[in-house]
């Protein structure tokens, strides 16, 4: 049996066609087509695979279509990915050829702690006056 320190993975061939949202605690590997949204620690999507949902992964190595929003702290986007959505991450890197219709955001997890909400107040808002 394998414990939580194990690192465990799930494949998606490419014969399967799933709707519905995906939640693995393991890393996914996707080769087949998903309507729903995902989230896992570690996604692999296949050059044949196609997501139609948001991504939301740990890390994420895309190959494939994705039409959604993707959220990941390390991405990467090979050549063969056609991506329609916006992209938030931390670390990102994209293979010439790459096709992504979006907007890219880097995340900034230091934003997201409460201790900086104290220093965010503090700053004075720029006003203008019409």
């Amino acid at each position: 049996m394998a414990s939580k320190n194990n690192s465990t993975f799930s494949v998606l061939g490419s014969d399967l066609s799933i709707k519905g949202d995906i939640k693995a605690s393991a890393d996914l590997h996707i080769d087949g087509d998903v309507d729903g949204d995902i989230s896992c620690t570690s996604l692999v999507q296949g050059e044949s695979s196609t997501v139609t949902g948001a991504v939301e992964a740990e890390t994420a190595r895309l190959a494939g279509t994705v039409e959604g929003s993707i959220t990941a702290r390390e991405l990467v986007i090979l050549k063969t990915a056609k991506i329609t959505g916006d992209v938030f991450y931390d670390a990102l890197t994209i293979e010439q050829g790459a096709q992504v219709e979006g907007r890219f955001a880097h995340r900034d997890p230091k934003r997201n702690t409460k201790q900086s909400a104290p220093e965010a107040e503090a700053k004075p808002e720029l006003q203008l006056a019409n």
